[in-house]
């Protein structure tokens, strides 16, 4: 009766992966609830759910730039212009480029991406259920990972038991029965995991993705200055309209392959 053992390995990992996979399903689901209702998003807000703390240090540096208080050249080069910052993520910029007013742009958008003043914001964002806690940005693809594993495992488990010689049970229930249901019970989970669960990016859960999503219709919807900065917070340096502002910004990524 050896594959009684088999049997029980196949369950244990069944239970665990499926346990895990639902406790990580009803964390996610405990970010959403009610997150979104009367919270407008401000641009920094957007640019950190959309890309984290490099697209906060990507549009402190283009609104700057386009008001003309910061220079960025095409050659990879920021030069201050006013240096009086108007509000935290400025003056981390200002702080980060340093008392000769000058910085290359790849360590200065570094600097700012770390600044205290973006891991305030990411509190900020957390404590209002709109971006995903560091522990739980991996939790639910994990867990639904450790579910595909087990499924794996039942399967293998089963087929050793299969062929073990004289390993029947005392029933008339053949063996691969007995297997099948922990492989029911991992397949349902993924099933279930797949429609249920609401996938969360990197950084926003889905309340902030809601906001977003209606950040984004709007920007599309309108031309004034604050609009063309929300598209740059939701979709990057692409959405930049200037040719040689986007360079600038590139050549950032020229200097740190």
């Amino acid at each position: 009766m050896f594959w009684v053992l088999l049997l029980l390995l196949a369950w244990v990992a069944a239970g665990v992966s499926c346990t895990r996979l639902c406790l990580a399903a009803v964390h996610a689901a405990s970010l959403d609830a009610d997150a979104a209702r009367g919270h407008d998003l401000t641009l920094y807000e957007a640019a950190f759910l959309s890309g984290g703390p490099a697209r906060v240090a990507d549009l402190t540096l283009v609104s700057m730039a386009r008001q003309r208080r910061l220079l960025l050249a095409h050659t990879g080069w920021a030069t201050v212009v006013d240096p009086h910052g108007r509000d935290d993520m400025e003056r981390s910029v200002i702080g980060a480029i340093g008392p000769e007013g000058q910085s290359r742009i790849a360590p200065l958008r570094t600097a700012t991406a770390a600044a205290d003043s973006v891991r305030r914001l990411a509190d900020r964002l957390v404590a209002a259920g709109l971006a995903v806690p560091d522990g739980g940005r991996v939790t639910v693809a994990e867990a639904v990972r450790q579910v595909r594993a087990a499924a794996a495992a039942v399967l293998v488990l089963g087929a050793a038991a299969l062929l073990l010689p004289g390993q029947t049970p005392g029933s008339d229930v053949p063996v691969a029965v007995w297997f099948l249901l922990p492989l029911i019970l991992t397949v349902s989970c993924l099933a279930i995991a797949r429609i249920e669960v609401h996938p969360c990016t990197r950084w926003a859960s889905p309340a902030g993705q809601r906001l977003l999503g209606a950040l984004a219709r709007h920007s599309d919807a309108s031309g004034d200055d604050r609009t063309y900065l929300a598209s740059v917070a939701v979709r990057g340096i692409r959405a930049i309209g200037e040719p040689e502002l986007r360079a600038a910004l590139a050549h950032r990524d020229r200097d740190t392959a």
